[in-house]
């Protein structure tokens, strides 16, 4: 007998709504509508301790597109792997990429299944570029990189986006491990962008609000010193300013409230 394939209605059917989910949390936070009870409820409760988390969330879409313009641009990547990609808000990658080179090519990563519902609004992309959605763990880079393979072409330059989702491979040594796995597989001439939390504004709040987190969340997460998520940039070079709160990676307005998600974007020389 042969298994029925999950489609993705079949996946919207498997959902746990019950359970606060990482991408449903974010969209919340957002101001996006495609969330349940479960994760506003869990996003309140987090917001009680961390009021600023909605400051944070904006400040980090707002790093992606930043990185985003100026690797289609000045760096003139025309390939991006975004991993962990979340339920798509305005200024998606493939949008803000195609918007500068419409012939850039975007392949989307997440394990939710909620995601890949969505997935159509991720798909549509420039007539020059082309788009794809994958869904896959983080944990199995080997197989996202062979599926990625489909639409990215491995001996042209491609920019790695891991923004909000290394800190759900909670293990320091293997989220190294995974990235540079990652990082190993493009060629020179490759970027990498990476945004991560931090204890280093209000870390009191920080650790009640990821305890609460991972008493209840879906996927245990971590908190890394700046040191610590600076290993996933040995040996590439960090563009200026290099790892800072992301508000201050090349910002193009006048707030530049720290938060404690940091950012960097580093290319691959060798």
């Amino acid at each position: 007998m042969t298994e029925k394939p999950l489609t993705a209605a079949s996946r919207a059917d498997a959902l746990d709504t019950s359970v606060p989910h990482s991408a449903r949390l974010w969209n919340y936070l957002l101001g996006g509508k495609d969330n349940f009870a479960a994760d506003r409820q869990a996003a309140e409760q987090v917001l009680a301790y961390m009021p600023e988390l909605v400051q944070s969330a904006r400040f980090n879409r707002d790093f992606l597109g930043r990185a985003v313009r100026h690797l289609a641009g000045e760096a003139g990547i025309r390939q991006f792997l975004d991993i962990g990609t979340g339920l798509p808000t305005a200024n998606n990658t493939h949008e803000v990429a195609q918007a500068t080179a419409p012939e850039s090519r975007v392949v989307y990563v997440d394990n939710d299944p909620m995601v890949l519902v969505h997935a159509r609004a991720l798909l549509t992309s420039s007539p020059q570029g082309a788009t794809d959605y994958i869904e896959a763990d983080l944990r199995d880079p080997d197989r996202i990189l062979t599926e990625a393979s489909r639409t990215l072409d491995f001996g042209q330059p491609i920019a790695v986006m891991l923004l909000g989702i290394v800190n759900f491979i909670v293990d320091d040594d293997e989220a190294v491990r995974i990235v540079r796995r990652l990082v190993e597989a493009v060629p020179a001439g490759s970027y990498l962008v990476v945004s991560h939390p931090t204890r280093e504004v209000n870390p009191d709040a920080v650790d009640r609000a990821l305890a609460m987190w991972n008493e209840g969340g879906a996927a245990t997460m971590s908190i890394r010193t700046p040191q610590e998520i600076a290993r996933f940039f040995d040996g590439l070079e960090l563009l200026e300013p290099g790892l800072v709160t992301c508000s201050r990676w090349r910002p193009d307005g006048n707030d530049t409230t720290p938060t404690s998600e940091y950012g960097a974007v580093a290319r691959k020389t060798a």
